[in-house]
């Protein structure tokens, strides 16, 4: 789907993990514990991000995050939220 066609009311790309890490990790599951643990340290450096993304769940209630992997138990998507959820 197209971020046009989505309908979106924003489009945080610098949140998405960097180009490097992204492509080291391949969404190969064996990776998926250092892909973790490199995004979560990535976050870290973009907490003004972070707490925008929260600011606008609590404000709307709802965050909704898109990836484009087709594996749901491993992307990118699932460590950001966990940060998100995370107090």
């Amino acid at each position: 789907m197209k971020k046009e066609v989505a309908r979106l009311d924003a489009w945080m790309e610098y949140v998405a993990p960097s180009d490097t890490l992204r492509k080291r990790f391949g969404h190969k599951p064996e990776k998926w514990s250092e892909f973790q643990k490199k995004y979560r340290r990535e976050l870290a450096k973009k907490r003004g991000l972070v707490e925008e993304l929260k600011k606008m769940a609590k404000e709307h209630g709802t965050v909704t995050l898109l990836f484009g992997a087709k594996d749901e138990e491993h992307n990118e998507a699932v460590v950001l939220a966990n940060a998100l959820n995370a107090k």
